[in-house]
């Protein structure tokens, strides 16, 4: 019996000796990642953390947040944040770029310029830790702070001892944590396989997966849980075809001699996929919607303070609520437009094919382009981003029709574990092509 081929290449790609040597600093930096997320944090109790844990199975927005971490943020543990800060500081970053003009400047610099970006992005980084951790330190001392909503009460205190030096130890552990996986995601990227980014959020994923499939067979039973399971193998189906999707705009390039020899008259094209940002829209919207709720547990506890806290405990931090629905969808729109406007520019790409003498057939170089290419960008971008929102909407939708207060093989997993696998089955896939190798994707 023949091995299958997906088998016989990672195979192939162990014995060639510095892609086996990446491939196991990788697994080498998970590991010591996933070490770090079960260390707990100095000053918590960990009973208390034993019931948050149980207390954010039961919903609100920390087991959403918690799927980005691995269980870790609940633990407070070293690694609590997670990438998260780091994808928020570059969320910001990329936003300050349309309206500051020495980031754009940056950018167009080239790799100088991009180590600029990259400080400054490590600098915001550090910062939005020290915030986010000093946020969830208050929140945990009362016992989650709005994190787990309404329908679940809990009297537990993470930190007992709630005084100012034991708070600033925890802030520093877990803000020195979050610096060390910011480390170990580009130490990733540089020497093993994949973006470091992505992997550490596809190792938080996958790392919940078998507990959190447990709790839903015990809460929904084994028919909806045979139900939900199949309803995952169709999206896994529904995500590969739309990550693969692409709509290819022709370019053909006008024939020119130079010398003795004849360049051009080529016909190319540019891809422009279905789903640009890929699970990015989605992290985004997170982000965006995980802040209110930290920032309510610095308001006061009485008057308008309370007030608000119970507006955003009622609606931020219930996924079945209607204003979540309904804002998270909304962002994931616009952060999928904003994420395909950066990625592709339609006056960039109409300047590069003007300057290599190509033109689109049909439409004059020039502004004509530019226009062209932005109204493709503008029809592509619209299903793709509607697929991200239902994808990511789709547990809300279960919470709120079945009462089902976990669904770890929601939409998000899945699209996080695919898009992750098949960016990483690629490089490896090239690493082997250059090797004469037959790869993965065929």
């Amino acid at each position: 019996m023949s091995m299958p081929t997906s088998l016989r290449n990672l195979k192939a790609a162990f014995l060639i000796s510095d892609l086996r040597g990446k491939i196991l600093f990788t697994l080498f930096i998970i590991a010591v990642y996933r070490l770090g997320a079960n260390i707990i944090c100095p000053g918590i109790d960990f009973n208390a953390v034993q019931s948050l844990e149980a207390a954010a199975s039961h919903g609100g927005v920390i087991s959403y947040l918690n799927l980005f971490s691995g269980g870790a943020l609940t633990k407070m543990a070293v690694f609590g944040l997670g990438i998260m800060p780091y994808i928020t500081a570059s969320i910001i970053i990329q936003l300050l770029m349309v309206v500051i003009p020495k980031f754009e400047q940056w950018r167009d610099e080239g790799p100088s310029g991009q180590r600029k970006l990259t400080q400054v992005t490590r600098y915001m980084t550090i910062a939005l830790a020290i915030m986010q951790s000093t946020g969830l330190a208050y929140a945990f001392h009362n016992g989650g702070g709005g994190l787990l909503g309404t329908t679940v009460p809990l009297n537990v205190d993470l930190i007992p001892k709630f005084t100012v030096p034991r708070v600033l130890l925890i802030v520093l552990t877990m803000t020195a944590g979050t610096v060390v996986v910011m480390w170990l995601a580009e130490l990733i990227t540089q020497r093993g396989v994949g973006q470091g980014m992505s992997v550490l959020i596809f190792t938080n994923v996958i790392a919940g997966l078998p507990t959190q499939g447990d709790q839903l067979l015990k809460s929904a039973g084994a028919p909806k849980f045979a139900f939900l399971v199949a309803l995952s193998l169709v999206f896994l189906v529904a995500i590969v075809f739309i990550e693969q999707c692409q709509r290819r705009i022709p370019v053909t390039f006008a024939k020119r001699v130079v010398g003795r020899r004849m360049y051009g008259g080529q016909s190319t094209y540019i891809p422009m996929k279905l789903n640009t940002g890929g699970v990015v829209p989605i992290i985004f919207a997170a982000s965006v919607l995980y802040f209110p709720i930290l920032i309510s547990n610095v308001f006061p506890s009485t008057g308008w303070g309370k007030q608000v806290q119970d507006w955003i405990s009622a609606n931020l931090a219930q996924p079945s609520s209607f204003w979540y629905i309904a804002l998270y969808g909304g962002l994931i729109l616009v952060f999928a437009y904003f994420y395909a406007a950066i990625t592709f520019d339609p006056h960039q790409q109409s300047e590069v094919i003007r300057k290599q003498g190509g033109y689109i057939p049909g439409i004059r170089p020039g502004p004509p382009t530019e226009r062209h290419l932005q109204n493709i960008l503008t029809r592509v971008t619209l299903p793709g981003a509607l697929f991200l929102a239902l994808v990511a909407l789709l547990p809300s939708i279960f919470l709120g029709v079945w009462n089902i207060q976990n669904y770890p093989f929601a939409g998000t997993t899945i699209l996080i574990a695919v898009g992750v696998a098949l960016e990483t089955m690629k490089q490896v896939d090239s690493q082997l092509m250059l090797r004469n190798y037959e790869g993965f994707l065929r």
